[in-house]
């Protein structure tokens, strides 16, 4: 398997796993379907910014992708990332996930980003489960976050700090 920064050619195959998770689960909140353009900026806007979106290959398929992008808007927060994973169904539980937060992590590192913020949908206590396995704690819960499938959902919010307190620059 190959992990590499995604590019537009991706488009499509990022869509895919996307809308898969966004039409058929309530582990994102979002229920609008993503488009090839509408990721082909996201990628692009990892160029300019310090941001990243990273795609896993294995025989030429884009099996999973991973982002990060700012937690918040405002100068205070730009050293808090929030974080994206997805890995086609069929393939998860094979460290596909794994390898792609700990390249996300790598580039945050280096790129001075003091923690890594993940949003998990209450639904989803695996994805709960695969991030506290690598570190993240959880710290923080609102109740009824999200509305999709006519029902209120909890959002667990979970962090990793990549830098220390002590560390500047």
């Amino acid at each position: 398997m190959m992990v590499r920064p995604a590019n537009d050619k991706d488009a499509a195959a990022i869509c895919e796993i996307a809308n898969t998770y966004i039409r058929d689960s309530a582990v994102t909140f979002n229920s609008i379907e993503k488009t090839e353009m509408m990721v082909r900026d996201e990628i692009a806007q990892t160029h300019d910014q310090k941001m990243a979106f990273f795609v896993a290959a294995s025989k030429g398929e884009i099996v999973g992708y991973a982002s990060y992008r700012p937690f918040r808007s405002g100068v205070g927060y730009a050293r808090t990332m929030e974080h994206s994973l997805a890995v086609l169904p069929g393939v998860q539980g094979q460290g596909i996930g794994r390898i792609l937060i700990k390249n996300l992590e790598k580039h945050a590192f280096e790129a001075r980003v003091g923690s890594l913020i993940g949003a998990i949908s209450a639904e989803n206590p695996k994805a709960l489960a695969f991030h506290q396995a690598l570190g993240f704690v959880e710290v923080g819960r609102i109740p009824a976050a999200g509305w999709k499938f006519e029902r209120w959902i909890d959002l667990i919010l979970v962090q990793k700090p990549l830098l220390t307190p002590q560390d500047k620059s």
